[in-house]
């Protein structure tokens, strides 16, 4: 089964919060094991003791065969855990999963609980990590259900000692059955996914069970019970291949960027230049780092200029994309902190870029009083409205700055809709993947009667607008 067929079924399927959708975490809506991060972290921080690492690795050694293997595991290690209050391991998950973790974050995995989030499921995340390792992603996934194993607390601190059974294996399906009998599921219609051999049982408590990123015996068993089998992209640490790729298409853009200022030149152009410099550079530097832009509605680019081109920010690549689908009479409003960045600060002073201050509300209206006579002139504007990039694929807050430009300037908004762009590079990744980034250009919005009075209202209808844009992509 490819993600589209299993995003299909769930759109097509049983609607309502009868039917549950019942997720793993770890390898299955992230790559790899999410303990290794919490446990790095201690070791880098000097709080792992001699004995505690040699009993760490001696039950790595062992493995897990057993419910009594896992159990002697995890007694190990949330032993560590004596004397730290609740609050201080949350903050410490909230951290690691904003500066590791929702890097290892499966794009698919989040499609897949958007749908069913869309379809009105009850959606769980399951799994045998205390509930302080899971809960930032839960939260970030708008995840409100999580089963977990749980950990003993006296008075906000904990003992280090399990509080009942580890949710792995049996323990895992038993908990998704009480769920399922506690929340008045129809088990039949639900759905689980999982990437463990351990976890044959729980998938079979459900009637649509989905072997997911399946290991070796979870691959045997989901053949012979026929269950679908859905791979997704790894997302473990870039090598060697993605570092070259990356200087190359530094290298390609920057080679560009002199072609373009050559071009300039003999026209005695400055627009040759900017032309050249964009239409080079972003398709050398693409082609050199291996990704593939495919772009939905390019006609909507050109239907209505200038406009203000407003864009969802997950990645240092947008900007490249956006300058691929757009490719003249544009620029671009970005941070002050780029305007001294040795590699793009030149370029972006180049191109006209506004810098504005985040930190400061009247120097950036300030700022951006000139984007408007930018725009009055004919030339377009392109701006991200969430004003930063975004961890994960989840469509963050609209700021009203690009709104309130639309209106001064009297031009049309352009949503432009970009997916899979953290995958190719996420925001605290330095290296580039390749693959392939989804673009969708929508309708120009008229924002001539729009008002002061009604503006938060219209905002919210253009967010909206790409979170279905992005549960459901547009085809041409």
């Amino acid at each position: 089964m490819n993600l589209e067929q299993a995003l299909e079924r769930v759109r097509t399927g049983p609607q309502g919060p009868e039917v549950a959708a019942f997720f793993d975490f770890d390898g299955t809506i992230v790559h790899g094991f999410s303990g290794v991060h919490f446990f790095r972290d201690r070791v880098l921080a000097g709080k792992v003791s001699a004995s505690e690492l040699a009993a760490t690795m001696i039950n790595g050694i062992r493995g897990t065969e057993t419910e009594e293997d896992f159990e002697r595991f995890v007694a190990i290690a949330f032993k560590a855990w004596r004397g730290h209050t609740e609050e201080e391991l949350y903050e410490i998950g909230r951290r690691l999963f904003m500066t590791t973790i929702a890097g290892h974050l499966y794009p698919e995995a989040w499609q897949l609980i958007g749908a069913h989030q869309n379809a009105g499921h009850t959606v769980v995340i399951a799994s045998s990590a205390s509930r302080y390792q899971i809960q930032a992603a839960g939260d970030a996934l708008g995840v409100e259900h999580i089963l977990f194993t749980p950990l003993e607390v006296e008075n906000g601190v904990l003992t280090g000692r399990v509080d009942g059974k580890s949710l792995w294996r049996s323990g895992k399906a038993e908990a998704a059955r009480n769920f399922i009998e506690t929340h008045g599921i129809d088990a039949e219609a639900s759905y689980t996914y999982s990437n463990g051999g351990e976890d044959v049982e729980f998938l079979a408590v459900a009637g649509n069970p989905t072997a997911t990123n399946p290991d070796r015996t979870l691959t045997r068993v989901a053949i012979e019970r026929d269950w679908p089998i859905m791979r997704f992209r790894p997302r473990g640490t870039p090598g060697a291949r993605e570092l070259v790729r990356t200087a190359a298409a530094y290298g390609g853009m920057f080679g560009s960027v002199w072609t373009g200022l050559g071009l300039g030149l003999i026209n005695r152009s400055r627009k040759t230049a900017l032309d050249s410099i964009i239409s080079i550079g972003t398709e050398v530097s693409l082609a050199l780092a291996g990704v593939d832009v495919r772009i939905v509605g390019e006609a909507n680019a050109w239907a209505a200029r200038p406009a203000v081109f407003i864009f969802n920010h997950q990645s240092q690549v947008d900007p490249v994309v956006l300058a691929k689908v757009l490719r003249q009479d544009f620029t671009g409003v970005t941070k002050k902190e780029m305007a001294n960045d040795p590699l793009f600060g030149p370029l972006l002073r180049f191109v006209g870029a506004t810098f504005v201050d985040r930190t400061n509300t009247e120097r950036a209206v300030a700022a951006l009083g000139p984007v408007v006579d930018t725009l009055r002139e004919g030339t377009s504007v392109v701006i991200a409205p969430e004003g930063t990039r975004s961890l994960t694929p989840a469509i963050g807050r609209f700021k009203k700055g690009a709104f309130h430009i639309a209106m001064q300037a009297g031009v049309p908004i352009v949503p432009v809709v970009i997916r899979n762009a953290g995958e190719i590079l996420w925001k605290h990744s330095t290296l580039l993947r390749s693959g392939t980034v989804d673009v969708a250009v929508l309708e120009p919005i008229d924002v001539s009667e729009w008002s002061q009075e009604n503006l938060d209202e219209h905002i919210a209808e253009v967010e909206d607008l790409y979170r279905r844009t992005l549960s459901n992509w547009p085809t041409e």
